[in-house]
């Protein structure tokens, strides 16, 4: 009827939209606004976080770490390779060096011809820089968003990291620092393995590290990002605080933030280092990573997250915080990937406990 109606001219055919045609284009502009609206208000306040002035007191304090590749223990550097690495970070304040020695089996076994150059890199070390202590960083992929990898949940097999950790302290290393991921907020399994390893730590006199998840920058936000990606990102402050109690380091894995901009990523740094100081034991040491590497992709975005805005970051957190945190440093990650540019930025924006540097 309407056809034919319309194809005479002579009544205009018009097509009543009414309140159910209408409703999807508000659904979408309301969910654009609730995505839209938090976005750049949590932007707003990254920038502002990291505004102001850095405080006095807020550089080294001689606790800073770093993480070593394995070609450190499996043969390929050489007494040379040493002697230029001791150059590099004489003066500054490394004083750990967290050495990949694993990775560990999926059965929380750790074979040794993993290591076999260990005891020539401890002495060696010892011999080229006094003072500075080379640890074991052992780790695996952990069996909770895939079905292959090391399952916590199983006490054989924390027996077996707990062995392993043995192994490490009789080779002479003289801290065990695990880096297991992706590791859930909660996860006590984690924590009772981390009680298990203190134990023999402790008994042994060598330290207990762990590479820590970042914090939820808004109260339940890992919860959130469990539910919508099935990959929590982030621990809860309450679950940081009982990691942090059971280690004598807790280094944060502050990089891989997705931040687009070097202030953004400045800020996040700024919140992490304050919601970090917050529940971290003044007796155990807080280390916040500085990303001594280059990406380009979706969770790191190179030109954003430099070594300078992390350094910054880290100063202004720790000035508004606890500006007089004796146990407080940065860790870098990694020598292998790191240049000149990383290198200068950490020298100058951390500064150093002597000279040269």
């Amino acid at each position: 009827m309407r056809a034919g109606l319309r194809g005479l001219g002579r009544i205009p055919v018009r097509v009543w939209r009414g309140p159910r045609a209408r409703w999807p284009k508000r659904v979408a502009l309301a969910l654009a606004l609730l995505l839209v609206v938090p976005i750049a208000a949590g932007a707003v306040a990254l920038r502002l976080t990291y505004a102001g002035d850095l405080q006095d007191g807020t550089r080294t304090r001689g606790r800073d770490a770093i993480w070593l590749g394995h070609a450190w223990v499996d043969g390929r550097k050489k007494d040379a390779d040493l002697a230029a690495f001791a150059q590099r970070v004489r003066g500054t304040g490394i004083r750990d060096l967290y050495v990949h020695a694993g990775p560990l089996e999926h059965d929380g076994t750790l074979p040794a011809a993993r290591y076999p150059r260990a005891r020539w890199l401890i002495d060696a070390v010892h011999r080229t820089m006094p003072g500075v202590r080379v640890h074991a960083w052992l780790g695996d992929v952990l069996a909770t968003e895939t079905p292959d990898g090391l399952r916590l949940g199983r006490a054989a097999t924390r027996a077996a990291v707990v062995r392993s950790a043995g192994q490490i302290v009789d080779a002479g290393f003289e801290g065990v620092h695990m880096d297991l991921e992706p590791l859930h907020s909660g996860d006590r399994d984690y924590l009772s393995l981390l009680d298990d390893l203190r134990a023999l730590t402790r008994a042994h006199g060598v330290a207990l590290s762990i590479a820590a998840h970042q914090i939820d920058p808004l109260p339940a936000l890992h919860s959130v990002a469990a539910i919508v990606t099935a990959h929590p990102k982030w621990w809860s402050q309450a679950f940081f605080a009982e990691v942090a109690r059971r280690v004598d380091q807790i280094a944060v894995m502050s990089y891989d933030t997705a931040m687009p901009l070097e202030s953004l990523y400045g800020g996040y740094v700024a919140q992490q280092t304050t919601l970090a100081l917050e529940v971290t034991p003044e007796d155990t040491d807080l280390l916040m990573g500085l990303p001594f590497y280059y990406e380009e992709d979706m969770s790191h975005h190179g030109h954003a997250e430099t070594v300078a805005a992390a350094v910054r970051g880290a100063r202004l957190g720790l000035g508004r915080t606890d500006r007089d945190r004796e146990h407080f440093g940065v860790a870098l990650y990694v020598d292998f990937a790191a240049d000149e540019t990383d290198w200068t930025a950490y020298r100058e924006g951390w500064g150093c406990v002597a000279a040269p540097c």
